[in-house]
């Protein structure tokens, strides 16, 4: 996709918030803990080398990513510290997984064997870093039972090709002032883990909202995520223990002002009808720069003002009602800081009824990314 480098829609990502948001967390973390910093998602929509540059300057000891391909983006953008791949990689892969020096989840002894197999067949001299995933509650991937978690570790340690590195699971209420399901998870964990004889070096639950909230879990790792780009996991439900400091910031501009008569219809369907004398605003974003089309009716700043945008939004472009005339060129800010009128990316969620991670990853690539 073609970057829009000669239009003013532009994100605007704050590196030093993400460095300082890092800071802030690995100041009440025991000696012992170490921080990664999750970067899957292109950073979450924020661009995952820049992210982990920043991330590294605050003080991240390695990194996390969902799939393969990122982590070998990272090896190739010169990172050499410690990458976990945090979703299942296929075994036929498990050679590039050794040679770029990248650990892996593991959901099963199939995998391993199969993986194996794969590592000797290449002559592989470096053995594949293991992190064992449990499924204590999130029903996504994992080992559920004792029996299958001590299968896999007595094999493992028979093996010459795997490094039993780490265990993990993942919460999926960390962010909810309910803390039934997180303490059943959390007992589970500790059982599964509280079965193996010799237990791996990291041993880990902590993901942003774990660690913001449930300091006393034991976790020798955080993977620090959204936490990390200034976004509350709870969506404002909980409240964090330091601030949060948001990284992202999304500005475009007013390119076509026009004022409309009584009736006069604007956008696809012409769903909007206008009073007479209102000014009318297009500014070039769209749905296919990942600004939704049910964003019709949220509001965006214009000097410090807030606009609601009327019509349907389009491909390309959306429509905004003005206060006043204004100068084509003027700024529009759709979200962060206008004249100390503010925009989050919470605020766009709550219109469109989702979280703010959706908002973020959903910015396509055709949004150029500015970093200071």
């Amino acid at each position: 996709m073609a970057i829009g480098i000669h239009r003013k829609t532009v994100a605007y990502i704050d590196k030093k918030a993400i460095s300082t948001n890092v800071q802030q967390e690995l100041k009440r973390l025991n000696e012992n803990v170490v921080l990664y910093a999750v970067v899957k998602a292109n950073g979450y929509g924020h661009g995952a080398v820049e992210v982990a540059e920043a991330a590294k300057k605050g003080g991240a000891s390695g990194f996390c990513v969902a799939i393969l391909d990122e982590a070998l983006e990272l090896r190739k953008a010169g990172f050499s510290e410690p990458i976990l791949i945090m979703g299942l990689v296929d075994a036929v892969y498990a050679d590039l997984i050794v040679l770029n020096k990248l650990s892996v989840a593991v959901s099963s002894l199939d995998w391993l064997e199969q993986a194996s197999e794969i590592v000797k067949s290449n002559g592989c001299e470096e053995k594949l870093l293991v992190h064992i995933a449990l499924d204590t509650g999130m029903g996504r991937i994992g080992i559920r039972t004792v029996e299958e978690l001590q299968e896999v570790e007595q094999w493992m340690n028979k093996s010459k090709t795997t490094c039993f590195e780490g265990i993990f699971t993942h919460f999926a209420t960390a962010d909810s002032p309910d803390q039934g399901q997180f303490k059943e998870q959390t007992e589970k964990f500790n059982a599964l883990v509280a079965s193996l004889p010799f237990k791996p070096p990291f041993i880990h639950t902590a993901n942003s909202a774990t660690a913001l909230w449930h300091e006393s879990c034991s976790s020798n790792m955080i993977r620090f995520g959204i936490a990390m780009y200034g976004l509350n996991p709870s969506g404002g439900i909980l409240k964090e223990p330091y601030e949060l400091l948001p990284a992202m910031r999304i500005s475009s501009e007013v390119n076509y002002v026009k004022q409309m008569k009584l009736g006069d219809k604007v956008g696809y369907g012409a769903t909007y009808s206008a009073k007479e004398g209102e000014w009318i605003g297009t500014v070039p974003i769209g749905y296919a720069d990942g600004w939704r089309r049910d964003l019709q009716g949220q509001e965006v700043l214009v000097d410090g003002k807030r606009c609601e945008i009327i019509g349907r939004i389009c491909m390309d472009q959306c429509m905004i009602r003005l206060p006043y005339q204004v100068e084509e060129g003027t700024e529009v800010t759709l979200v962060g800081e206008n004249n100390k009128e503010k925009i989050s990316l919470q605020d766009i969620a709550n219109h469109l009824g989702t979280i703010h991670y959706e908002i973020a990853c959903g910015l396509s690539a055709r949004v150029p990314r500015v970093y200071s």
